[in-house]
C-alpha cells in the first residue's frame, strides 16, 4: 500500500535539521510497525510540496534511508520500505501490576540525599532577562569548530579510540594537551602519570573524597560553598568543619590543626567570587605543611580571568606534593560535556584510576578525542578569548547598572568570572525577590543552597551575566531594582 503523505508533519521544536527530522519520521514509522515492507513512500516531489521544503532535502533523506536499508529505490517507481528493514520489536504483554512483597524501606541499605539545587525554571531560556549562571550562551559558543572536531574524532583514523575499551586508561592525546597546554597556564608542571580525566569537577571531588576521607578523618570546607561538595563530604561520613570566607577567601589560620583534607576554591571562590591573594596562598600552604593536611584545589573559573591576571595556582606553589588540583572544561566549553581532570602525585592518581574504573571504566573515548582536537587546533584559546571579551563588556555594563539603580553588592571580584555575589534589599528575602522578579521576566538565583540546611540567612543571591546579552542587562537590572523596592 502507499504511505499517505498527510501523515508527515514537521515539528517546530525539533532540535535537528529538516533532513534529520524527515529520516526520524520514516524510521519511527517503520520501527513502530506503521510502515510495512513493500509500502510505497510518497514521491520526493509530493512530500516536499506537502511539507513546504526543498525537494533535495527529501531526496537526501531518502538516500540516507536507502543506505541504512530502511528504504529501497526502484528506479522510476519510487521508494519503498525495504523487505529487510529493521523490524519493530515485539514484547510480551506486560504483567498486571502487583504489590511488591519487598519492604524497600528496609531493603535499601543506604540513602543518598539529593544535593540542594539553585532555583531556576527548566524553561529559563524563554525569559527575557535570565541572570542565570553557568549555562552555555549559543551566541558565544563556536558550534562549527566543535562539530568539525567531533566529526574528526568519528573518522577511521580514530576508530580504536572511539570503539575500544581502554581498561581505565585515558586518551593520550587529551592528556598531552592538558599537560602541555592547560596546566602551564596555571604554572603547573606534571607528568602524564599524574593526570586523570574525570566526568567534570564534581566527579573529581567525589573520587578524592572517597579515597582520602574516612569516618575518623576531618574535612574542612569553605562557608558558603559549592552545594554538591557538602553532600559529597556528608556521604563520606567524615567529620566536617566549615570555615567562613572574607573578601580574600578563606583565612589560613582558621583551618583547624586537626584537619586531614581542605577543599578550597582560591582563584575564584564559589559563590562569592573572592580571589585569594598570593601572600594568603603561601600562608595556606605553610599552614598545610605545619598541620600536615592535604589541600584539594578546585580551580574554579580560572579561564575567565579578564579583569586581571590570575594568581598562581596553589598547585604551582606546592613544594611538598600535598595539593590535589582539579580543573574542568564546563565553563570554557559547555557544562553538558562533563569533562574535567585531576592532577596529583602518582600514588593518588593510581588509586583514583582504580576507583573510577569500578564505576565507569573511563570517560567516553569520542568525547576525549574531540576535546583533544579542539585544544590542539587552537579552537579552545579562541573560544576562551571570545568569552573573556564578551564577559568583560557585560560585566562593565552590569556594574554601571547596579550602581545606577542601587543594588547591593555582597562581594567583589578583581579576577573577572561570570557573576556577581549580591545581597537583597534590607528586609527582603532573596527567595521572595526571585519569585517576584519572575513576573517581570527577570531570573536570579537565590543562594540558600550555598549555605546549607538551616544556615541560609536568606539575604543573598547570585547575578550572572553569562547567559544574557549586554543590551538586555540594563533593563533587567532596572526591573530587578524596581521589584526589590516594591516588596520592601
Amino acid at each position: 500500500m502507499a504511505v499517505p503523505v498527510e501523515i508527515f508533519q514537521l515539528r517546530r521544536d525539533h532540535p535537528g535539521t529538516l533532513q534529520r527530522q524527515l529520516q526520524e519520521m520514516v524510521t519511527g514509522g517503520i520501527l513502530a510497525g506503521r510502515f510495512r515492507p513493500g509500502d510505497r513512500m510518497p514521491s520526493s516531489r509530493g512530500l516536499a510540496r506537502h511539507l513546504g521544503i526543498s525537494r533535495i532535502t527529501v531526496t537526501l533523506a531518502y538516500t540516507e534511508l536507502v543506505a541504512g536499508d530502511y528504504l529501497t529505490a526502484k528506479g522510476r517507481s519510487g521508494y519503498f520500505v525495504s523487505d529487510t528493514a529493521p523490524q519493530p520489536p515485539r514484547f510480551p504483554e506486560p504483567p498486571a501490576p502487583s504489590d511488591s512483597r519487598v519492604d524497600w524501606s528496609r531493603a535499601i541499605g543506604q540513602r543518598f540525599p539529593a544535593a540542594p539545587v539553585l532555583s531556576r525554571p527548566e524553561d529559563w531560556r524563554r525569559y527575557r532577562y535570565p541572570f542565570i549562571y553557568g549555562q552555555t550562551d549559543p551566541r558565544l559558543f563556536d558550534h562549527a569548530s566543535w562539530r568539525r572536531c567531533a566529526l574528526q574524532a568519528l573518522g577511521a583514523r580514530d576508530f580504536e579510540v572511539l570503539t575500544a575499551d581502554s581498561y581505565g586508561r585515558d586518551d593520550p592525546q587529551l592528556i598531552e594537551q592538558i599537560v602541555r597546554q592547560i596546566l602551564p597556564r596555571r604554572g603547573i608542571t606534571a607528568r602524564p602519570e599524574e593526570v586523570l580525566v574525570t566526568l567534570g569537577a564534581q566527579n573529581a571531588l567525589w573520587i578524592v573524597a572517597q579515597i582520602l576521607l574516612t569516618q575518623r578523618r576531618t574535612a574542612v570546607m569553605e562557608h558558603p560553598c559549592y552545594p554538591a561538595l557538602r553532600e559529597i563530604l556528608n556521604l563520606s561520613r567524615c567529620n566536617t568543619v566549615e570555615v567562613p570566607v572574607d573578601g580574600d577567601g578563606l583565612l589560613p589560620a582558621d583551618v583547624p590543626p586537626e584537619a586531614d583534607v581542605l577543599f578550597v576554591t582560591p582563584s575564584h571562590h564559589c559563590p562569592t567570587s573572592a580571589t585569594m591573594p598570593l601572600p594568603r596562598r603561601r600562608a595556606l600552604l605553610d599552614r598545610a605543611e605545619a598541620c600536615d593536611f592535604v589541600v584539594v584545589e578546585d580551580d574554579y573559573e580560572f579561564e575567565l580571568a579578564f579583569a586581571s591576571a590570575p594568581a598562581p595556582a596553589l598547585k604551582s606553589l606546592d613544594a611538598s606534593g600535598r595539593v590535589v588540583y582539579i580543573g574542568s572544561f564546563a565553563k570554557s566549553l559547555f557544562p553538558g560535556l562533563r569533562l574535567g581532570y585531576m592532577v596529583a602525585p602518582e600514588p593518588l592518581i593510581r588509586e583514583a584510576r582504580t576507583l573510577r574504573s569500578l564505576i565507569l571504566r573511563h570517560v567516553p573515548g569520542h568525547t576525549q578525542r574531540a576535546a583533544a582536537y579542539y585544544l590542539a587546533q587552537g579552537h579552545y584559546d579562541a573560544q576562551v578569548q571570545k568569552m573573556a571579551r564578551a564577559y568583560r563588556d557585560r560585566r562593565s555594563v552590569a556594574e554601571a547598572a547596579i550602581a545606577e539603580h542601587g543594588l547591593l553588592l555582597a562581594g567583589a571580584s578583581t579576577f573577572g568570572g561570570s557573576s556577581f555575589w549580591m545581597r537583597a534589599p534590607d528586609g527582603v528575602r532573596s527567595d521572595d525577590l526571585a519569585h517576584a522578579a519572575r513576573a517581570q521576566q527577570v531570573l536570579i538565583e537565590p543562594a540558600g543552597a550555598f549555605f546549607g540546611p538551616e544556615r541560609d540567612p536568606g539575604t543573598h543571591y547570585r547575578l550572572a551575566y553569562s547567559s544574557i546579552s549586554s543590551e538586555d542587562i540594563p533593563e533587567g537590572i532596572r526591573r530587578l531594582a524596581a521589584v526589590g523596592a516594591a516588596i520592601r
